[in-house]
């Protein structure tokens, strides 16, 4: 189906981040006193904007982060991006086929603009996304599961959510979609189908989301 706006996330969807942010992040939570393994946090935070990080530690423990926790985590991640990161395997097809055939898309995810820029240069894909296309969960306050930033790139795009698609790979981006009243197409390459509940569709590889987005 062709669609008026094509709405990616970035962590997992653009660039192959997950493993390496969810890796970090695990041993930083365990450091600080909050035993944490890789598989928790892709279950309770992927996706996740640093607010609600902070307020799931704080209502589990009854214990605050260190004011100065995104500046640290932050600084390890951007590190490890300059030395590993890669864009997701299929992706630079997906924006050539869009761009070629006329389709707008823009990026919203939960990561900081600052995030989102150290990902795309890295990896190249900052050829596709000048500032007018990056949208992050910082411009609107609240993150996903609220469908507020999906709302707000829409809305700065110039295109109704009815005629958008937003692809995702997390529940709680698929739950942010859905409430934002806009199709969503679930990415299955690190997150079980059935996690996705509420995707219009699924796919497994990127070139399975070119032929859906024809």
């Amino acid at each position: 189906m062709r669609y008026d706006l094509v709405i990616f996330d970035n962590d997992g969807v653009l660039v192959d981040s997950e493993p390496i942010s969810n890796r970090l992040l695990a041993a930083y939570l365990t450091e600080l006193g909050h035993p944490t393994t890789y598989e928790d946090s892709i279950r309770d935070y992927m996706g996740s904007a640093m607010h609600r990080i902070h307020d799931l530690v704080l209502e589990r423990t009854g214990k605050r982060l260190p004011d100065d926790f995104d500046d640290v985590f932050h600084a390890r991640v951007f590190a490890a991006f300059e030395r590993e990161l890669k864009p997701v395997v299929g992706i630079e097809n997906v924006l050539e086929k869009l761009t070629a055939d006329g389709v707008p898309f823009c990026v919203a995810s939960s990561g900081s603009h600052d995030r989102i820029r150290v990902g795309h240069r890295t990896t190249g894909l900052d050829r596709w996304f000048d500032d007018g296309r990056v949208f992050s969960s910082q411009d609107v306050g609240r993150g996903k599961p609220a469908p507020d930033l999906f709302l707000y790139a829409a809305e700065q795009m110039g295109a109704a959510p009815q005629g958008c698609v937003v692809v995702e790979d997390s529940p709680l981006g698929v739950q942010a979609a859905v409430a934002a009243g806009m199709d969503v197409y679930g990415f299955t390459a690190m997150t079980p189908a059935e996690r996705l509940t509420g995707a219009t569709r699924l796919f497994t590889s990127m070139g399975e989301l070119a032929d859906l987005l024809v």
